[in-house]
């Protein structure tokens, strides 16, 4: 059974994530968290670019959020994937992630973009990410490697948030 629990929505919707046992990287092969991903990727909105992503988000507490880009005709106000699997898992309480996996379509490399690691960021610097290159492997890296020097927003008084 994969991470996400059967929707009787049309195929192209994302299942809705499931709950998992226990909290941790384990619970969630880095190969089912990318089939996954695959998965969200057939729910992309994306008629201007042609260009679809999926990505799915394994959390702390062991739900995996699918999330896909939105794209709109005012280009700035699309959406990627990784950003809406992070707004579906913060709306729903989750803080905490563990890894994200994301992809597009075959052979298209698809590292998440800066916007999405700063976004990313906010809540776990060291996120495990995979994607895959251009010749289909699953790549991964630490988000902190992937986004060395992220902004912090530091209040008055020069205490962290």
């Amino acid at each position: 059974m994969s991470a996400a629990v059967k929707s009787k929505k049309p195929k192209k919707r994302a299942a809705r994530p499931r709950k998992r046992a226990a909290a941790d990287e384990s619970m969630v092969s880095p190969k089912e968290l990318m089939s996954l991903a695959v998965q969200a990727r057939g729910a992309s909105h994306s008629p201007y670019s042609r260009f679809a992503v999926g990505a799915a988000l394994l959390t702390e507490s062991g739900i995996v959020y699918l999330g896909c880009n939105v794209e709109n005709a005012s280009y700035g106000l699309t959406c990627c994937a990784e950003r809406t699997a992070v707004f579906k898992a913060v709306s729903d309480g989750e803080r905490r992630f563990v890894a994200i996996a994301v992809t597009a379509r075959e052979g298209q490399g698809a590292p998440p973009c800066g916007a999405c690691r700063q976004v990313m960021a906010e809540f776990a610097p060291d996120l495990l990410v995979y994607w895959r290159d251009r010749g289909g492997r699953i790549r991964h890296k630490s988000l902190s490697a992937l986004l060395p020097d992220q902004f912090d927003f530091v209040k008055q008084g020069g205490k962290p948030r």
